[in-house]
């Protein structure tokens, strides 16, 4: 499943050949309306991204709200950790997209 969908992930070209750029992440400010949750077993952050923004792609955007808590190498989740869903889901693509131009 790709992670970036639907977002447009820039390319440059250098002497014919096409690279991608290194990609950036805004960082994710707290919010009062942001979610608060405690895991249970057999949590994946590709559900929980489905359960509060209605798309699976947006698993990394948990992760990143969540760096003390949370790796990007699985989708799986510990029983019992607290995580912050950010609500405010739009400013942040609007954010990750505006600085990867």
């Amino acid at each position: 499943m790709p992670q970036y969908r639907k977002i447009n992930i820039p390319i440059r070209s250098l002497k014919g050949k096409r690279y991608l750029k290194p990609t950036k992440y805004p960082s994710i400010p707290l919010s009062n309306d942001d979610i608060q949750i405690l895991t249970d077993s057999g949590d994946r952050l590709d559900n929980l991204a489905f359960q509060f923004y209605n798309d699976t792609s947006y698993w990394i955007w948990i992760v990143l709200a969540n760096p003390d808590k949370l790796k990007r190498d699985s989708y799986y989740i510990p029983a019992g950790v607290h995580l912050r869903i950010p609500s405010d889901i739009n400013s942040i693509i609007s954010e990750f997209e505006r600085i990867n131009e």
